[in-house]
């Protein structure tokens, strides 16, 4: 399989890469903008290929993923796993217009460009599958949080990107699905919620998304599926 994962420097995305690299013959396109977080990702002992790409995802430039996929021979994505993310925690009234830039360019605006990018190389003959990992909070209906207006609302858009994505996709071999994740103890998590310790870990939640990514398409398409045990 070939498998692109964005935001996998740390936490979910990290543990998700990892999980993709061990199984022999897999090649995991690990996209963030540490780049040493990536090599180190990339220098561990794997049974599958780890290429780590420096990319800013709300640059809109994504050539050097690109080069790296055509450099590999690859000519198709498997699955495409947007997992970056940008959180503030700011009260509504103190939020910038910059700021809510800043959020909607990672998460929602650098999830579609991404996946146009690389639409060249999905579906076709061959199955593709995109996983969008939105949040509990940008469901609507569930509980919500002061100080998370910004980061909640675009995790909502994100779940309705998917279901607009795979309408778009229907009769292309590709799948789009999302995941919206309760609370996992992440560096994001500890900015939203200081001091609040979750019982789920990126090691156990990465199990799942693993699982959905590569099984998932045949049972669910356009769906926004809730993953979470608690609130948050």
């Amino acid at each position: 399989m070939n498998i692109v994962i964005t935001g996998a420097s740390i936490g979910i995305g990290y543990e998700t890469a990892l999980r993709f690299a061990e199984i022999k013959g897999n090649t995991v396109f690990v996209v963030a903008r540490r780049i040493e977080k990536l090599k180190e990702l990339s220098g561990r002992k794997h049974e599958g290929k780890v290429i780590p790409v420096e990319i800013d995802l709300s640059a809109y430039d994504y050539s050097l993923l690109i080069n790296e996929i055509n450099r590999e021979g690859v000519s198709h994505i498997d699955t495409l796993i947007h997992n970056a993310g940008l959180l503030i925690n700011k009260p509504f009234e103190e939020l910038t217009g910059v700021e809510w830039e800043e959020i909607y360019r990672v998460n929602v605006i650098g999830a579609a460009q991404l996946t146009r990018a690389l639409l060249p190389y999905m579906g076709g003959t061959m199955q593709s599958h995109i996983v969008t990992i939105g949040s509990i909070g940008g469901v609507r209906g569930s509980l919500k949080f002061a100080g998370l207006s910004a980061y909640s609302s675009s995790k909502g858009a994100l779940g309705v990107l998917t279901e607009c994505l795979a309408e778009e996709f229907k009769g292309r071999n590709i799948a789009v699905n999302c995941l919206a994740l309760g609370s996992v103890q992440t560096e994001m998590l500890t900015k939203a919620f200081p001091g609040y310790a979750a019982s789920t870990s990126p090691v156990d939640i990465s199990r799942y998304i693993y699982d959905f990514s590569t099984t998932g398409w045949r049972q669910f398409n356009g769906k926004i599926l809730e993953v979470s045990s608690t609130n948050p």
